[in-house]
């Protein structure tokens, strides 16, 4: 495997309008990102994501792009944002732009043209169809945001298509016009010193030829089938690498729903010439219910979050590359939803950076993560933004499949908004994310859970992750070495084996409340040892014994043997 600067990063994703307001808007900017570097800087990231900040009619929080070659006047200016790269340049980190190139805008200038006649010369940059001789749309196929995925245009007589909501028509990638717009979009940030790209839905870009009926139990959404990672798709994204992405020599990363450890391989395996890395779901959705996943009840069992970590380690390992993650803008808080958000929050969630960023792949950080910080309880449907959220309650609620209170409670649990609310930086008002009305509401408990606080305190969550991606970027054993599964049967511990050579990591974790028992196989022989991490006192010779509650520690083993 070739060693790159880019397998050896760890991200950090901002969600610009949450992370900090400069101007006292309620709104997070760029200005604001850009004063929060030397953050950054401390934490010891390489490379920062930034969620788009495109000029969007904002229906789904900048998802909805209306020009991709502008800034959205809520985020700032173009002066802004090369400020922001520059001074992100100098100091020596790397920008990844979220570009949302599945769908658009009903407001972008293409679909306002398409929309006016059939014979639009932009009417083939989207995907129309006519009828049923009912009336009814084209096809089965739903939105990932509920509802049917195609709506219908009175003035022309015709439905398109949106795997998100109506706001967001899907653009029809088996265009070559419309390709060679987007490679011009690309080229457009890369010129301007952009260093890579987060590909939004990068799966769905291909639909198949026909769209025909999708299998309802394949959902939701329904369709999907037809429309994730598809050869065509394949062809598309090597056609970008080809004209845009070996020209430049950035980093990819492509968002994959509904991958198999395949397709993740044909993406980014070396000689693929698609991308570098994929954001793939699996261990994200083993609790979605009925295949939906806000209705899931959690928690996940450990068992199957287990058996789905290490199937991704062994099936990529040394061939692909994967992304480490369990939060982002679409998910819950980690230590919320895989840890102990109360007595046990800081060794929780401790422990769950300790087993991601020591697996192989490049792990990326949410913002606020490395502070702790949870979820925040919706008290009322009156404090939900998230459209997704909105339009499940209206569509499953209003069909009688799920009580009002039900459906709040899934909310509560998975909702987007969680991971949404402001960035906790002090104990001032708003925890000093801004001097005006946040746009969401703060998490009350940014009293005790703060940047300025974990910053003075050595033991704090956030030393413990400079510690942690410091060592990474020490011990190329944290980033190059194969993975083995120890104790696969347990419902409470995860441990592993990264070996690079004759020398190892050892990771031990107890993913559970309630005190677990460790064994250290037999057949683990070594020379020496030392203490590479732990979230707990702990010697520096691994030995069987119990685990604390969701106590994590990792070893360095040299001269290991077999």
């Amino acid at each position: 495997m070739q060693r790159t600067g880019w397998k050896e990063a760890v991200v950090y994703q901002v969600y610009p309008v949450s992370f900090r307001d400069s101007d006292g808007d309620g709104l997070g900017d760029l200005a604001g990102i850009t004063e929060k570097l030397d953050y950054l800087v401390e934490l010891g990231v390489s490379v920062v994501w930034i969620c788009p900040f495109f000029r969007s009619p904002w229906v789904d929080n900048g998802y909805d792009i209306s020009d991709y070659r502008d800034i959205d006047p809520r985020f700032g200016s173009m002066a802004d944002f090369g400020r922001l790269l520059s001074e992100m340049h100098r100091r020596g980190l790397k920008l990844l732009m979220d570009l949302v190139v599945n769908h658009c805008s009903d407001r972008h200038p293409w679909f306002t043209e398409a929309r006016k006649s059939r014979d639009n010369p932009y009417r083939d940059y989207f995907l129309w169809r006519d009828p049923k001789p009912d009336g009814s749309p084209p096809n089965n196929w739903t939105s990932y945001f509920s509802g049917p995925a195609w709506t219908f245009d009175e003035a022309t007589g015709q439905f398109y298509l949106h795997l998100f909501t109506k706001e967001m028509p899907d653009l029809n990638w088996e265009n070559p016009a419309l390709r060679r717009e987007i490679h011009d979009i690309l080229r457009f940030w890369l010129d301007k010193g952009v260093d890579g790209f987060r590909l939004d839905s990068m799966h769905a870009y291909g639909k198949a030829a026909g769209l025909p009926d999708g299998d309802p139990s394949e959902g939701p959404p329904v369709g999907i089938e037809h429309f994730s990672s598809l050869p065509r798709t394949h062809g598309y994204i090597r056609e970008m690498h080809r004209e845009v992405f070996s020209r430049y020599g950035i980093l990819t990363v492509g968002e994959t729903d509904g991958v198999t450890v395949e397709d993740a391989l044909q993406y980014t395996a070396e000689a693929s010439g698609e991308v570098n890395m994929v954001f793939q779901f699996q261990h994200m959705d083993l609790d979605a219910a009925g295949g939906n996943r806000l209705l899931a009840d959690g928690p996940v069992p450990v068992r199957k979050l287990k058996a789905c970590l290490s199937d991704w380690q062994r099936g990529l390992m040394n061939r692909g590359w994967n992304s480490l993650y369990l939060s982002n803008h679409d998910q819950p808080r980690q230590v919320s939803r895989f840890g102990d958000d109360g007595v046990y929050r800081e060794v929780s969630a401790k422990m769950l950076a300790t087993i991601l960023h020591l697996q192989q792949g490049t792990p990326y950080v949410y913002q606020g993560e490395e502070l702790g910080m949870t979820n925040r309880r919706i008290e009322s449907l009156e404090e939900v933004r998230d459209v997704e959220s909105l339009n499940a309650y209206r569509d499953l609620v209003g069909r009688g499949l799920v009580t009002p209170g039900r459906m709040l409670e899934a909310i509560r649990r998975r909702g987007r908004d969680n991971a949404r609310t402001p960035m906790q930086w002090d104990g001032s008002v708003h925890a000093g994310f801004t001097s005006g009305t946040p746009w969401i509401g703060v998490n009350p408990n940014y009293r005790d859970i703060n940047a300025e606080a974990q910053r003075k305190d050595p033991d704090s969550v956030f030393q413990y992750y400079r510690k942690l991606i410091a060592l990474r970027r020490a011990h190329p054993v944290a980033v190059y070495g194969d993975f083995t599964e120890l104790c696969a049967d347990s419902g409470q511990v995860f441990a592993f084996v990264r070996r690079l050579e004759e020398t190892a990591l050892l990771v031990v974790a107890n993913l559970a409340r309630e005190p677990a028992v460790f064994d250290l196989p037999e057949g683990l022989r070594f020379r020496e040892s030392a203490l590479y991490i732990a979230n707990y006192d702990c010697g520096d010779v691994p030995r069987s014994g119990v685990l604390r509650p969701y106590e994590a520690q990792a070893f360095r083993l040299e001269g290991v043997e077999g």
